[in-house]
């Protein structure tokens, strides 16, 4: 004989159970419409973080939507992740900027020369105006043969008013810049503020247009290369970093 078991109905209060939710995998067409490629590559698998600052650097003022803009206050945390990180080695700065805020672009500059592992900078395309203190701030820097930089002397947006204190602060501004590509380059204080206040070159202003050859050759950057050859000096210097560590713990 069988006992039918009849499951007591469910109340108001009670819900009905729901399966997890589940992340469905981004499909190829999704990661064509964010990234423009059909596959990501998996960046877990390299010991090199590669850190890219392109269009105007945004500083404290949000700059129009239609404009192309690397926000400070993301690549501050991600420097701070990657100094952090055991998984990274070394880091790979990739720049294509035509400048932006100047105290945002030196607080970029200033975190990227204290990082205590190797960096390598590579200056595609242009590393204009504040950029160029990016640009010196790594162990070792590089640019592409068509690549420029635009070295010119500070600017201000919007209302000046025109008062001593104005010009005052405008020339301490400026000394920090030149202090810092100085001390971070082969360049000398008086080639360096030569080209910054020469005439002629650019159309109703003052500055320099210096290609890759003649960055080079001023002492501005290191090589004249690309990816190829930022890859390769960054491992030789993640190579270097090793060896002394390595061989400290074998002493120990």
């Amino acid at each position: 004989m069988t006992q039918n078991t009849r499951r007591a109905p469910m109340s108001e209060t009670e819900a009905p159970e729901q399966a997890p939710a589940v992340n469905p995998e981004p499909t190829a067409l999704d990661t064509l419409k964010q990234l423009g490629q059909m596959n990501v590559p998996q960046g877990t698998e390299s010991n090199i973080f590669c850190l890219t600052i392109i269009g105007q650097i945004e500083g404290h003022l949000v700059l129009p939507p239609q404009n192309k803009t690397t926000k400070y206050e993301h690549i501050i945390p991600q420097l701070v992740a990657a100094e952090q990180s055991k998984q990274v080695d070394g880091i790979m700065i990739i720049l294509n900027t035509v400048g932006g805020d100047v105290e945002a672009g030196l607080a970029i500059a200033e975190m990227i020369t204290s990082l205590t592992k190797p960096t390598v900078t590579v200056v595609v395309g242009g590393g204009h105006s504040i950029g160029v203190p990016i640009a010196v701030a790594s162990t070792y820097s590089l640019i592409a043969e068509s690549a420029t930089m635009t070295i010119h002397p500070i600017r201000l947006n919007g209302l000046v008013i025109g008062v001593p204190q104005t010009f005052e602060y405008m020339e301490k501004m400026q000394e920090r810049v030149v202090r810092f590509v100085t001390s971070h380059s082969r360049i000398t204080e008086e080639r360096f503020k030569e080209l910054m206040f020469r005439t002629g070159e650019l159309n109703r202003d003052i500055g320099t247009a210096v290609g890759g050859l003649d960055a080079v050759k001023y002492g501005l950057m290191d090589e004249v290369g690309g990816i190829g050859q930022a890859l390769a000096k960054l491992n030789k210097l993640i190579d270097e970093r090793k060896q002394p560590i390595e061989a400290e713990g074998i002493t120990q």
